[in-house]
C-alpha cells in the first residue's frame, strides 16, 4: 500500500498521525507522482491528497482512509471500545475537520492583503472561532483530546490546530486558542506526544518549503516588474 501524501496538507498529516500512532509500518508514504501538473487526477478524479492506493485500487478522502486503516489494522484502536466512546471520539474530530481544518484551508487563500477579502475572512474565520468555543466544551483536561489516550480525535487536532496557530495571523486574526485554557492546556500537552511530536515536524517542514516558495515567486513579481520601469 502507498499512501500519497504532503508535509504540509493537514488532511495527509492526520492519516500519517494515525499510521504512526498505530505502528503501521507496510504503508509507504509518498508524494503524490504528478501532483502539481494536473497529472494526479488520472490517479485520483478529486486530484486531492491524502489517497490510499491499494495496489491501483484508490481510496480518496481523510475521513474514509481512516476509517478503513482502523478496520483492517484492528491493533492500537484509536476508536472507542464502546459505541458511545466512538462518538465522543468522532464529535471532536469532526469539529476540528469541519469548523477548524475546512475553514483554515480556505483561508490560507486570503494571505496575501492585496487580494483579500475581508468580508471571506469575517466569515470563515467565525467558523474557526466557533470551533474553538465547541472543542473547549468537549475536550479533555489529561493531555488527551478524549478517552484519556491517543485516539483520532487527536490525529485530527494536531494539524487542525497547528493550522489555526500558523494561518490565522497571516490573515490578521488573533489566535482563539489562548483566550480558551482547556484547549490551550490541551495543545501544550498533545505537542509533546511522540506520534504529534513527528507530525509537527513535518507540518512545520512543509510550511518552511511554502513560505520559501512565496518568496522566490514574489522575487521574480519583483524582478519582472523592475524590468518593466
Amino acid at each position: 500500500m502507498k499512501l500519497y501524501s504532503g508535509d504540509l496538507s493537514p488532511y495527509s498529516a492526520k492519516v500519517r498521525m494515525q499510521i504512526y500512532a498505530k505502528g503501521i509500518s507496510d504503508i509507504a508514504i509518498e508524494l503524490p507522482p504528478g501532483f502539481m501538473t494536473g497529472e494526479f487526477s488520472k490517479t485520483s478524479p478529486l486530484a486531492r491528497i491524502p489517497v490510499l492506493d491499494l495496489g491501483g485500487d484508490i481510496i480518496p478522502e481523510s475521513e474514509v482512509i481512516s476509517e478503513y486503516l482502523e478496520e483492517i489494522y484492528p491493533q492500537n484502536r484509536l476508536l472507542g471500545a464502546t459505541p458511545r466512546e466512538t462518538a465522543a471520539i468522532r464529535t471532536v474530530s469532526r469539529i476540528a475537520d469541519i469548523y477548524l481544518m475546512n475553514n483554515m484551508f480556505m483561508l490560507s487563500g486570503q494571505g496575501r492583503a492585496s487580494t483579500r477579502s475581508a468580508d471571506i475572512v469575517k466569515l470563515l474565520s467565525g467558523q474557526v472561532i466557533r470551533g474553538i468555543k465547541a472543542l473547549e466544551h468537549y475536550i479533555g483536561e489529561d493531555g488527551f483530546a478524549v478517552s484519556g489516550r491517543l485516539t483520532m480525535a487527536d490525529c485530527t487536532l494536531v494539524p487542525a490546530l497547528f493550522l489555526v496557530e500558523n494561518v490565522l495571523p497571516t490573515v490578521e486574526v488573533e489566535d482563539p486558542i489562548p483566550a480558551s485554557p482547556k484547549v490551550a492546556a490541551y495543545w501544550a500537552a498533545i505537542q509533546k506526544n511522540e506520534h504529534a511530536a513527528a507530525t509537527l515536524v513535518e507540518l512545520y517542514r512543509g510550511l518552511a518549503e511554502r513560505r520559501e516558495l512565496i518568496a522566490k515567486m514574489a522575487a521574480k513579481e519583483k524582478a519582472k516588474a523592475a524590468e518593466k520601469a
